[in-house]
């Protein structure tokens, strides 16, 4: 992740990462394999008989006992790979150190500026600080916290203490890298157009899943509470983060699974314990969909808040529930009363505690929008059956017959919405009954070609059997 790390300084990212990523990657495979391959061929040789030094025959020169030996008490303590250097053992005393110089140097200029980036994008809010530096560009804060905890890590003194902690780091950051990739790729993200020719999802999910394997092979106890702070880090961006435009990979997921079971729902016949389509009729069905056509006052407030009441324990918090109502006016004059409108819904659906979804419509007229949300209410097979709506108050006196009206007049309308939508289900079925009707003759004349084939067949092995 180097190269990855500094994208904003190289001349061409796209090109120079993966190339420089794959011969850093092949250069340090190459090299453990051939120690691998010398230390399992030669690692049973007597040392009197082993006189190289090279990394190729490391291990031929070196028995298993010390090689296991963690202190060097074998060997009073030494090197073990200083005594067989030339011209003195002090080559593998210089050569590690500036090796781990370097290493650590380039983690200090590759980390302070990623840290730097993500506290720029305002992901985390109470790291923003660290997005501050120099007129140059360098990130100093980022930098004096990445190098305050590399000196806990020094204080710490012992490798052993400090490597499990660093293994999680690093597995569970290749690990997210890998589940991003193969999401993004699933999901089809427009934002998401990788260029590199080679690169396939399932090599993604691959790494992830070995990255999660090794984070518990490790230490489980360790890559539990590493996976508790990611946990703990995700939620905290998902309610007090940024919302940023590239969105989320996990509402992505939540998407798809949403038009996949609208997708199913769309293919196969509902059961009749669970979903009974608006096209059916009720008798054949338990559970009803609800659309409640509630009504809003002068301040967009509800005027029949436990119609809901009853809506819910109807439903007892299952199936689908719609709240509806109609807004008088224009879209572009009463914008501003459907917004408040929708809000009132849905907090007292909240109140009430109903599980469903709310839907304001505007019209030049009450009766034209209750017959909107009628027509135009629920999505693909998610559509509701059964309308739930308050009788009128005062409907017996004179002053309000029009309004008594309108009832009677939403009733017809849905009454012919529900004629029309068994009308169109009978039609649906019929003409489902003549598909099965036409499958079941193509299969008999496939069943019918299969035994004429097996016929001449037969007749084919005789004949051959008389010649």
């Amino acid at each position: 992740m180097a190269g990855s790390n500094r994208s904003g300084d190289l001349r061409d990212a796209q090109r120079s990462i993966p190339i420089g990523t794959i011969a850093a990657i092949t250069t340090t495979s190459i090299v453990c394999i051939l120690r691998l391959l010398g230390h399992v061929g030669f690692s049973r040789s007597n040392v009197s008989e082993q006189n190289m030094s090279t990394v190729v025959l490391f291990g031929a020169c070196i028995e298993g006992v010390v090689l296991r030996d963690k202190f060097g008490e074998g060997v009073s303590g030494n090197l073990v790979i200083g005594t067989l250097a030339w011209p003195s053992p002090w080559v593998i005393v210089f050569g590690s150190f500036f090796s781990t110089c370097g290493a650590g140097l380039q983690s200090l200029t590759g980390a302070p500026r990623l840290l730097q980036a993500i506290s720029r994008d305002g992901i985390i809010p109470f790291l923003r600080v660290f997005g501050h530096g120099k007129a140059n560009g360098e990130p100093t804060w980022a930098l004096l916290l990445t190098a305050l905890i590399c000196e806990i890590g020094i204080i710490i003194a012992s490798l052993d203490a400090v490597a499990p902690i660093l293994s999680m780091f690093f597995l569970m950051c290749y690990m997210f890298v890998n589940l991003a990739c193969a999401l993004q790729t699933l999901l089809r993200t427009p934002n998401w157009r990788p260029r590199f020719k080679f690169y396939h999802w399932a090599l993604s999910f691959l790494g992830m899943s070995l990255c999660l394997s090794l984070m518990f092979i490790c230490s489980w106890h360790y890559a539990i509470v590493a996976m508790g702070i990611a946990t703990c880090i995700y939620k905290y961006i998902e309610f007090c983060g940024a919302e940023k435009e590239w969105g989320d990979g996990i509402r992505g997921i939540s998407l798809s699974a949403a038009r996949f079971a609208l997708m199913r729902l769309e293919e196969g016949p509902p059961h009749t314990k669970n979903w009974r389509s608006a096209k059916e009729p009720l008798h054949s069905h338990r559970r009803p969909q609800i659309l409640v056509l509630a009504s809003v006052d002068g301040e967009q407030n509800v005027e029949q808040p436990r119609l809901l009441s009853l809506a819910n324990q109807l439903k007892a918090g299952k199936g689908l529930t719609i709240v509806g109502t109609s807004v008088e006016g224009t879209f572009l004059d009463n914008y501003a009363d459907a917004q408040r409108a929708d809000q009132s819904l849905r907090k007292l659906m909240e109140t009430e505690k109903v599980k469903g979804f709310s839907q304001v419509v505007v019209s030049s007229n009450l009766r034209d929008g209750t017959s909107h949300l009628i027509q135009g209410g629920g999505l693909g097979g998610l559509k509701h059956n059964t309308v739930l709506v308050s009788w009128p108050r005062n409907w017996k006196q004179p002053e309000h017959h029009p309004q008594f009206r309108n009832f009677i007049g939403r009733g017809k309308g849905a009454r012919k919405e529900g004629k029309e939508g068994r009308r169109e289900g009978k039609e649906e079925r019929k003409g489902g009954k003549e598909v099965r009707k036409e499958r079941r003759k193509e299969g008999k004349e496939v069943r019918k070609v299969g035994k004429e084939g097996r016929k001449e067949r037969r007749q084919g092995r005789k004949a051959g059997k008389e010649r």
